[in-house]
């Protein structure tokens, strides 16, 4: 009987992410946070009752490869190309800020005894600083209708970006402990992923083309498959041959197919109903499960409380003043910054990457968990706040 308790843990997840799903609406707030929640008190830090399992893990990368693709398939083309350049802006403001926050705050808060390793430690803080997630941003925009509008997809476009770059800087940084890694061929990579999206996406588009015309009046079953196949496989392609996040992958599925109106609408809402039903809510109590808040000693507790400011602040900040810059108003600016503060499981990937080659110790771990979980939980709530403003652009 052992062998099937993966059936009642998968039941006791998507009960419970329900059910605080439902009370966080109750108080006027955006149901992913009562997913977060329930998966935090299931987890080690509360009541210990839900593992970290290879299913569970496995589970909730397709649960957030889902979300990501659906937002693709929601962007709309012609605003993402008019947010394209400020999209890149907050996105390279949105990494050097906090990337500076954290590697100062580091530096002030543990002395340096003469460890060889204490500049690349104090840099890769900040560079887990740099990271977002905006699986959970696009889950509560869309709960707002605000996914489509202009503040949504300049969100969506610096994340990308935001996601390229930090790939750039944490390869810059484990370089130097790891001399098998090689600059050249990681920039090589990336390039090389466009060039690859930009082959497949004119190659997919015209099949995908075809089936918008010849199904527009009666999509058939199949064309749902085949766009989530092909999301999976652009996943499986950008992670595996380029070094590139799968979110990005399947993100970019998403978009090759938004401007196809049939197929479009037919996809998304299938996908959709596995997605809400099944994998997301996974993912999202996922985030919570895998955060164990039981190592934090009180020194460590304080510095993740500065931690937590200077990451909340610094992408605020610098990815609302990138926004700023760019012609956005001052409101929609604070929103786009508090878009981008949750750090989510990219971080918590950055973070362990970092463990492999020894640029984090143990110990660290605990109040970075608590930054990832803390913006997680709280970027949502911000969003409510901000975004529920009149004057926030309409989807």
């Amino acid at each position: 009987m052992e062998s099937y308790g993966y059936l009642l843990i998968i039941a006791i997840i998507l009960l419970s992410t329900k059910v605080f799903g439902l009370a966080s609406g109750k108080i006027s707030m955006p149901q992913v946070v009562g997913a977060l929640v329930a998966g935090l008190i299931l987890g080690p830090s509360v009541l210990g009752v839900v593992e970290e399992t290879d299913l569970i893990v496995a589970l909730s990368e397709i649960g957030v490869i889902m979300l990501m693709f659906d937002a693709g398939l929601g962007t709309d083309l012609k605003e993402l190309k008019s947010t394209g350049l400020a999209s890149f802006v907050i996105a390279i403001i949105g990494v050097v800020v906090p990337l500076l926050g954290g590697m100062g705050l580091y530096m002030l808060y543990f002395p340096n005894n003469g460890d060889t390793m204490y500049m690349l430690e104090a840099v890769f803080i900040g560079v887990i600083l740099t990271a977002t997630s905006v699986s959970i941003t696009v889950e509560t925009l869309r709960e707002l209708g605000k996914l489509q509008g202009k503040v949504g997809t300049a969100i969506m476009g610096a994340a990308v970006i935001d996601d390229i770059l930090g790939i750039i800087v944490l390869t810059i940084v484990s370089s130097f402990t790891d001399p098998d890694v090689k600059i050249a061929v990681v920039l090589l990579k990336i390039v090389l992923f466009f060039v690859f999206v930009g082959v497949v996406g004119i190659l997919c588009y015209k099949l995908f083309q075809r089936l918008d015309a010849r199904y527009k009046d009666h999509m058939h079953r199949r064309v749902a498959i085949f766009g989530l196949s092909f999301a999976l496989i652009m996943s499986f392609c950008a992670e595996y041959f380029f070094g590139v996040a799968d979110i990005t992958g399947a993100y970019f599925a998403g978009l090759l197919l938004c401007n196809l109106p049939f197929v479009r609408q037919y996809v998304s809402r299938r996908v959709g109903i596995v997605s809400y039903m099944f994998f997301s809510p996974i993912f999202f109590a996922s985030v919570g499960i895998k955060t164990d808040l039981r190592g934090l000693t009180p020194a460590l507790l304080l510095f993740g409380l500065l931690l937590l400011v200077i990451a909340i602040l610094t992408k605020i900040v610098g990815c609302g003043l990138g926004a700023k810059l760019c012609g956005f108003s001052m409101h929609d600016s604070v929103s786009i910054g508090v878009g981008m503060v949750s750090r989510g499981e990219v971080a918590l990937i950055v973070a362990q990457k970092g463990a492999s080659c020894g640029l984090v110790s143990d110990s660290m771990f605990a109040p970075v968990i608590l930054v990832v979980i803390v913006t997680t939980l709280i970027t949502p709530i911000l969003l409510k706040l901000v975004m529920s403003d009149k004057k926030t652009n309409p989807a």
